[in-house]
């Protein structure tokens, strides 16, 4: 590839909420931006395969049009869940990220941002965020035009059985933040309870984000997020939409009910 490892940087995304209370707003209908492309592969290895090409595509595309490449590594069953935890714990989604995704890109550690793990939830969140504003205040990090909200080149999603995304959950409203950038989660439905998570609002300002999700549990609902019934409430993936492109990545069990 023809750039160079500091012209790229990682954002390890962690995540969020709070019970949803018996009135709070629903969603019924999926956001229209960008477009959504949905690929299938026979395998989870085909898909690893092309997300990695995808990925250095991209990275390739944006160095050259802009000098730099910035990717969010987020939960569900990307890297497992992301959680609050010491960066060293074997629960720490930047431990799991550090053997995987970071072993295979010598990307210099002053380029990748992770929470601070010696902080309450509520602390982590605000100081995530607020780190992220020195870098739109000082220009190394882009708003969008149409959102205001910082964004990202590419966001890398999982999706839970729940049809849950970076920790935003179905029963909890902080799916519904439109202001925080950054938010947190002392009771998530999925353990660890702690987490931290960026917003939709910054999510969906992505100018590409990559859908990733394999295996046969997650098949009723990828057709439920792909395919939702008129007039029934979305799951959050169904929310999920980039400023540029959308694309799903599955492999032949997540697709099969499609």
């Amino acid at each position: 590839m023809d750039f160079n490892m500091y012209q790229i940087t990682i954002f390890i995304s962690i995540i969020l909420a709070s019970l949803i209370t018996p009135d709070a707003k629903m969603a019924f209908a999926t956001p229209q931006k960008g477009k959504t492309e949905v690929l299938k592969f026979d395998s989870e290895s085909d898909v690893a395969v092309a997300l990695a090409k995808y990925t250095a595509d991209l990275s390739a595309k944006f160095v050259k049009e802009k000098g730099s490449f910035s990717v969010v590594l987020s939960g569900g069953s990307l890297i497992d869940t992301l959680r609050v935890v010491p960066l060293d714990s074997e629960d720490s989604n930047f431990l799991l990220a550090s053997r995987g995704f970071l072993s295979k890109v010598p990307i210099p550690p002053g380029n990748i941002y992770a929470i601070n793990d010696k902080l309450s939830p509520e602390g982590a969140a605000d100081d995530y965020e607020e780190r992220l504003r020195r870098l739109v205040s000082s220009k190394v990090m882009p708003v969008s035009s149409a959102s205001g909200f910082p964004k990202f080149d590419l966001m890398l999603l999982g999706m839970g059985p729940d049809g849950h995304i970076a920790s935003l959950f179905p029963t909890r409203q902080q799916r519904y933040e439109k202001k925080r950038w950054v938010t947190f989660i002392t009771d998530s439905p999925k353990p660890p309870p702690p987490r931290i998570t960026f917003t939709f609002p910054v999510i969906n300002s992505a100018a590409e984000i990559a859908m990733v999700v394999t295996g046969a549990e997650l098949a009723n609902t990828t057709k439920a997020v792909l395919h939702p019934h008129q007039g029934s409430p979305l799951l959050p993936a169904a929310e999920v939409s980039a400023e540029g492109e959308l694309t799903w990545f599955l492999d032949k069990d997540a697709a099969s009910k499609l």
